[in-house]
């Protein structure tokens, strides 16, 4: 339990309330603990790139529409 932070910066990006059991072997959040989080610019279609909002850190992928829940991302 507790807050995911950037790795090389330490800016609060989720909650562990927002984590999930997802099929793949990554962390899986159906959102991000702020507005300011992270920033996202869209790589292709229903995949937005993902980074720390704070210093840029690449921290992978959105995932429209994939949640666990319809109408959900995935983090």
């Amino acid at each position: 339990p507790g807050i995911y932070v950037c790795a090389k910066c330490g800016h609060e990006l989720f909650s562990s309330r927002a984590k999930y059991e997802h099929s793949s072997p990554w962390p899986a959040f159906t959102e991000t603990l702020r507005g300011d989080s992270v920033a996202k610019r869209e790589e292709r279609p229903g995949a937005l790139k993902v980074s720390c909002g704070k210093c840029g850190n690449g921290l992978g992928h959105e995932f429209l529409n994939d949640g666990p829940r319809r109408g959900q991302s995935r983090f």
